[in-house]
């Protein structure tokens, strides 16, 4: 089955708006990361002059560590906030490409499997052994994709639950090495 040049544009086209579009959702999220990236510094030079001066007003060792201490809980905080930010764009773009990628590999493997389909239709006597080879191989690798696809989703799955673990416990350790900072002064 030949494509006509009317079908080919199409395709060029429908291909050619496809990497537009992923690369303004490229330029939007690198946007808001620059964004998060510039807040996250603002806060961080507000909170480190802030911390400063009531550092250095601390008359005695026990009060520096109360001040020390109840400025550590706060910035690990934000720390920990800007990281679950930070991914979460990342995942959000990472899981917009990988809709693309699907949709465009559904598409590819709907028109293969007309190709071959028409092609088997059109195949000479005694070719059947050949079409049916066709046939298995696309099958094969439209199942090994779906397993690779699948096993993709759960390691996603499976690195954001370890983040928000690591988020809860970085944020615990945090409020009782402050509480043990604080009973301490």
């Amino acid at each position: 089955m030949m494509m006509t040049p009317e079908q080919f544009l199409d395709v060029q086209k429908t291909n050619l708006e496809k990497i537009l579009g992923l690369s303004q959702q490229s330029f939007s999220n690198v946007e808001k990361v620059v964004e998060l990236n510039l807040n996250a510094v603002k806060s961080y030079m507000e909170d480190s002059a802030e911390a400063m001066k009531a550092l250095s007003s601390a008359k005695d060792i026990q009060e520096f560590m109360a001040v020390s201490s109840s400025v550590a809980q706060p910035m690990s905080e934000k720390a920990v906030a800007y990281s679950k930010d930070l991914y979460a764009l990342t995942s959000s773009f990472a899981s917009e490409t990988a809709k693309m990628v699907e949709q465009q590999v559904a598409e590819s493997n709907e028109k293969l499997a007309e190709i071959v389909e028409t092609a088997s239709k059109n195949a000479p006597a005694g070719s059947e052994s050949a079409v049916a080879f066709m046939k298995s191989a696309l099958t094969a690798a439209n199942t090994a994709y779906e397993g690779v696809s699948k096993a993709t989703k759960q390691a996603v799955e499976m690195a954001e639950a370890n983040m928000d673990a690591a988020s809860k416990a970085t944020i615990k350790a945090t409020n009782t090495a402050t509480t043990k900072a604080r009973k301490a002064a």
